[in-house]
């Protein structure tokens, strides 16, 4: 059983979720995610259920150990975990998902105390390896609430039995365990080479539940390296001596 928090989410493009412990509660984060606590709150730094679980959260890209923050005091004690770039901040009733949620493997934020980390990966082995994004993902699993992390604006979609979606493999949130989630080659040497949307794309088929976000951590990251590459002078702007 997880434990049974309170939270509050707290601003608009850059969120904070501010969660709130009973004595003897805890919640469980990624390394560097925690922004304050109050001083009854206690840090214990472990790998979260052996070595083996460990190197499975490095195969997503998140850190080997796992902190659980857990209220020691005799009182209600506050936590919070900000977001790491703009966007917004899903709170997920794991109880109203049939017990798991699939989430990108950057975008777990934090968690109730119960709730498991595993890792899921795409069915295709071969097309994950050349797709990027959306091959490594999260599967979060238990009966409380998940806290999950998505860059700029979140959509949410519900799929009806049968239907299907394309996403761009990094636009891909987080989505229930009833969508059959695959990757599929775009096809097309034109549209491979020259589309700019990448040479795969995610395949999902209904019924769930499931978010996208409009913002990947790599694209924004692409139009940092972007913009902060040397710019060469205008010639007619370059004086002679």
């Amino acid at each position: 059983m997880s434990d049974e928090i309170d939270y509050k989410i707290i601003g608009n493009d850059i969120q904070v979720v501010e969660i709130e412990l009973d004595p003897g509660e805890g919640v469980r984060a990624e390394a560097g995610a925690m922004l304050y606590m109050n001083d009854g709150i206690q840090m214990q730094t472990s790998t979260g259920g052996g070595l083996f679980k460990g190197f499975k959260r490095m195969l997503t890209g998140e850190s080997f150990f796992i902190t659980t923050f857990l209220n020691t005091a005799r009182n209600r004690q506050k936590v919070a975990f900000a977001a790491p770039y703009p966007g917004r901040i899903l709170a997920a009733d794991l109880s109203r998902w049939g017990g798991s949620i699939i989430c990108q493997k950057d975008s777990f934020l934090c968690a109730a105390r119960g709730i498991e980390i595993e890792v899921a990966f795409t069915k295709k082995l071969g097309a994950g390896l050349f797709g990027g994004e959306g091959f490594i993902l999260q599967r979060l699993e238990g009966d409380g609430l998940a806290f999950i992390h998505a860059g700029g604006a979140l959509l949410e979609r519900d799929l009806e039995s049968g239907e299907v979606l394309m996403v761009d493999t990094g636009c891909l949130a987080a989505f229930a365990s009833s969508v059959d989630y695959d990757i599929q080659f775009v096809g097309g040497f034109k549209n491979a080479l020259l589309g700019g949307e990448g040479i795969f794309l995610a395949r999902l088929k209904g019924p769930g539940k499931v978010y996208l976000q409009s913002l990947p951590l790599s694209r924004l990251a692409d139009r940092i390296i972007e913009a902060s590459k040397p710019r060469s002078m205008p010639a007619s702007n370059i004086q002679k001596e």
